[in-house]
């Protein structure tokens, strides 16, 4: 009992407590009614403090186990005296009855939010008082602010329940007693285990593991998702509660500890069982206490704070939070490993020989088979197991070559094999890293046409991977504090490999077919994987990872049997894994600029391939919905781009004979036209919109002004949506204005819209044409098309003046608060270099709603153009870039100027979405409404192809 082992003394005086509540009762002055008032204020005082005395000792001494049990011991108090003073001055015929706590209230543990599970249990022959005075008891509980969970039944029924229903069996097989009748509990646990249990415990152990991985599917079947769910995840309390229940079930078992002296688990497993509850209480307990209610997810919002209550402090590389979602997702592992090994005791047990006929069927069903090529390992009903307990301890590469004889004959793993690679870790030193064969198996595994991610997660799961390269070690369970990474950095590695894996076998080619075209031609697949499974492998290290895991990838590479040449490519891809996929979406690629610093880089066309192919493989396994068709479209402009200029396929002709081509091939698909029209609409555009807008795009905008024209529309929206790039498109065409920018896009923040790209453009006649990408939301194109029309009016009615943009803005600024738990420094950084024509102005911090309309404001305070703009979103992060000239269409070069375009961003970046003031945010000037009429405003830019 808990009592044993904690001093409960100063968190409840039990016998006070007792006299008050039966002094409240027994006052005949005061009706029935207010004698229940009077001992609910009674016990509900007693219970606040105690809980508080709780938390306090929880902070002081960490147990996470102990404050759980302190919980139980308290709620039992209450309970128990109430029942005593209910029993003793209501209802005499209470004692009759009997209070059984059960599901985790039954194992003698509470978290501060928990249900409080109750069993009462009736005598064959009851009666109305009896019932009476359970719903007594039940309103006091109630009234307090419990969430009781409860069943009245008879030990009968009972008994006839627990034969069909397996969750009320579970719940029966955790019942503990707390007061009342004492026979009519210790009459069930007999009649439960002499009718129940016995001879069902195959059923039992089938439907809880079952019950479990249905439970694990649901949670997304991984324990390393960086908001775990800390009751129902994988990894979780609830896979520890499953183990205890098939313990207790299929052993007859009161206490887990048991297991020990079964030969089911070791001491030190034992241990690490008893740390891993302890551990996971206690963060469920903070979760509880911080939060005032039952949450279970270990969510961005109380992560740095559940971190400080444990104790956590950063370390070079690492921060306090993340350091402690280290330890959590280490502890998930443990109890995997736990699960795997009592899994296979389990079937040890079940697989013993019985008599008679049994036997005999035992021996034909569940002998074993020869692997070919093998003498050290067997096959058990489609499971690779060990030939004899020595394979490992005779050659520790045995360890290796396990997994690969799993890989090549399609083998799933038996649980008591998994059991000896878990214990026999400690044999995989130098040697067995250094040994040519062990590492001619892990690379066959890997770059294996079969399921290499399935063997990499198997071979981590089990600890072999860390082992076996030390530097994937330390990345094991290690997490990123932000909302863009899914999955810890192991996980994300694998993951990375298992979409290389699918794009080599031609999967998945519908959402990235270039990659699936390419992967054909590529002559270093060998050098490909290794780049994929290490790119991310120096996480967490106080120097760039990218320039750290190259370092490790020069020694690795070799120790894998790959050539100088292939090693300095591994190194290279790993040193420029982020280079392609920050280019494409922070960078204008109709900037020949871009083109050719980015070429300069990868200087080749192979190089070109595989980085193209490990950035999307990077991407993909970031997590569900980061990849995405725009980011494939980017990917493949820059790729297509590039390629022309590796091969030497760009133009000879000069910029300004391109543009005039250009001009002519729209004049000539406007051929329906008449010639006035086609000459007048063909010569709106200014040279960067005909070089860098298709010819069916300029089609498509022209006819959309003509026909807004004929309308006599000064304002006017289009839209359009790309299915496959998952983007939708809304053109606007208006007069100029300096702040038509930041106007759009707090429209679209007002509306919901996250925005990927925008491309602006101004016409000869001074409108200007702004095409905004935004990201899609709806699978199907009706849906879409209606959003984006919504947004398109709310567009048209911020600039028309009909709504004002600070009040559409504030119904949006709690969408992001969970942002403030993270720390992001603006930055601002001013280049000449990145374009021939430019400056360009990159952006990064905290995403907030209406940011991208304040800084763009900034920027047209400042008298600065915006030409283009790329809008990108790494989860709480903003990476915005823009391409920027003064109004005379030149760089911005003046230091001083420079500094103070600097000081102005990084100052309303720094605002915090709470400072959002009931006015118009800082920089933004509400536009006045525009005219019904065509108004010819002064150009953004020169004619003048500048």
């Amino acid at each position: 009992m808990v009592q044993d082992a904690i001093d409960l003394s100063d968190i409840l005086d039990v016998e006070a407590l007792r006299a008050d509540c039966l002094a409240a009762l027994q006052d005949e002055g005061k009706s029935a009614l207010d004698r229940r008032a009077a001992v609910l204020a009674v016990l509900r005082s007693a219970s606040t403090e105690g809980r508080k005395k709780i938390r306090r000792l929880l902070d002081e001494d960490g147990g996470g186990l102990a404050c759980a049990q302190r919980l139980s011991w308290l709620q039992d108090q209450v309970i128990q005296i109430l029942h005593v003073a209910v029993a003793e001055t209501l209802q005499p015929e209470a004692s009759s009855i009997a209070v059984a706590a059960v599901g985790g209230y039954g194992r003698d543990t509470l978290a501060p939010g928990s249900d409080i599970d109750l069993l009462f249990l009736l005598p064959a022959k009851n009666s109305d008082a009896m019932r009476k005075a359970i719903e007594f008891l039940l309103y006091v509980l109630w009234d307090m602010g419990f969430k009781v969970g409860h069943a009245t039944r008879t030990v009968e029924e009972c008994i006839q329940l627990s034969k069909t229903d397996m969750t009320i069996r579970t719940a029966i097989l955790e019942s503990r007693y707390v007061c009342g009748a004492a026979a009519l509990v210790a009459e069930l646990e007999k009649r439960f285990d002499a009718e129940i249990v016995a001879g069902t415990g195959e059923e039992f152990v089938a439907a809880k593991l079952a019950e479990r991985d249905l439970r694990h599917q649901k949670s997304g079947d991984t324990r390393y998702l960086v908001e775990p769910n800390v009751k129902e995840g994988k990894g979780g309390l609830r896979d520890l509660h499953t183990l205890f229940w098939i313990a207790k079930y299929y052993y007859r078992i009161r206490n887990a500890q048991e297991l020990i002296k079964l030969g089911v688990l070791s001491r030190h497993e034992w241990k690490v069982f008893q740390k891993s509850e302890d551990f996971l209480w206690a963060v469920r307990c903070h979760m509880h206490f911080l939060t005032g209610k039952a949450e279970e997810r270990l969510s961005f919002d109380i992560q740095r704070e559940i971190a400080e209550s444990l104790g956590y402090h950063s370390r070079p590389g690492l921060s306090a939070v993340e350091r402690f979602m280290k330890h959590y997702f280490l502890v998930a592992k443990d109890v995997g490993d736990l699960t795997r090994i009592f899994c296979a005791a389990l079937e040890d047990e079940q697989a013993k020989e019985a008599p008679g006929l049994k036997r005999v069927i035992s021996r034909f069903t569940k002998r074993v088979h020869k692997i070919p090529g093998t003498v050290e390992f067997v096959q058990d009903r489609g499971r690779i197991t060990l030939a004899d307990p020595d394979v490992f301890k005779r050659d520790p590469v045995n360890i290796i070559r396990f997994f690969h004889v799993a890989d090549i004959h399609g083998l799933e793993f038996h649980p008591d094999a998994l059991k000896r690679v878990t214990r026999s870790l400690s044999l995989i030193g130098n040697e067995v890293r250094e040994d040519e064969e062990a590492n001619r198996l892990f690379l066959s595994m890997l770059t294996s046409r079969r399921q290499p991610a399935l063997m990499l997660r198997r071979m981590n799961e089990a600890g072999v991977l860390g082992r076996f390269i030390p530097d994937f070690g330390r990345i094991v369970s290690m997490m990123q504090f932000n909302m863009y990474h899914h999955y810890t950095v192991d996980e994300h590695l694998i993951r990375s490999v298992d979409a290389l894996s699918e794009v080599d076998n031609g999967g998945a080619a519908d959402i990235h077919p270039l990659a699936n075209k390419l992967m054909p031609s590529v002559e270093e697949r060998e050098a490909l994987y290794v780049a994929v499974l290490l790119h991310d492998i120096a996480k967490g290290r106080q120097e760039d990872h990218s320039v750290a895991g190259a370092r490790i990838a020069r020694k690795l590479c070799p120790r894998f049997g790959l050539n100088t040449k292939q090693t300095e490519l591994v190194a290279w891809l790993i040193e420029e894994h982020l280079l392609m996929s920050m280019t494409a979406q922070t960078r204008d690629l109709h900037d020949r600029k871009t083109i050719t610093d980015f070429a300069e880089k990868v200087q080749s066309m192979d190089r070109l391939k595989l980085l193209l192919i490990l950035t999307i493989c990077d991407i993909r396994a970031v997590g569900p919905g980061v990849w995405n068709g725009w980011k494939g479209q980017l990917l493949r402009t820059l790729y297509y781009e590039t390629e022309l200029l590796l091969s030497g396929g760009f133009s000879e002709l000069s910029r300004k004979e391109r543009a005039q081509q250009a001009e002519q091939e729209l004049y000539d698909a406007l051929a329906d036209w008449n010639q006035k029209d086609r000459r007048v609409y063909s010569r709106l555009h200014y040279p960067p919109y005909l070089l860098s807008v298709p010819l069916e795009d300029q089609v498509r905008h022209t006819r959309f002004i003509r026909e807004a024209d004929q309308k006599r529309q000064a304002l006017a929206t289009t839209v359009r949506t790309h299915s496959f790039h998952a983007i939708t498109e809304i053109t606007v065409l208006a007069p100029d204005h300096p702040r038509l920018l930041s106007v759009i896009a707090g429209a679209c923040s007002a509306a919901g819209a996250n925005i990927a790209d925008a491309q602006i453009f101004t016409t000869s006649d001074g409108r200007a044409l702004d095409t905004i990408l935004i990201n899609r939301e709806f699978p199907v194109d009706e849906d879409e098309l209606r959003r984006a029309a919504t947004i398109g009016r709310m567009i048209e009615d911020v600039l028309s003046g009909k709504k004002r943009l600070p009040e559409v803005i504030a119904t949006r600024a709690k969408a992001k608060r969970r942002n403030k738990m993270f720390d992001i420094p603006p930055s601002v950084i001013l280049s000449n270099g990145l374009s021939n024509k430019f400056t360009v102005v990159e952006v990064e911090c905290l995403d907030r709603p209406g940011l991208l309309a304040e800084i763009t404001a900034v920027l047209a305070d400042l008298s600065l153009d915006i030409h283009s703009a790329r809008i990108t979103t790494f989860g709480e992060k903003v990476i915005d870039t823009f391409y920027v000239t003064d109004l005379l269409g030149t760089k911005i070069t003046n230091e001083n100027r420079q500094g103070n375009i600097s000081a102005r961003l990084k100052a309303v970046m720094a605002e915090q979405e709470d400072e959002l003031r009931s006015g118009m945010p800082s920089g933004i000037i509400a536009p006045a409404p525009m005219p019904a009429r065509r108004v010819q405003a002064a150009p953004r830019r020169p004619k003048a192809d500048a």
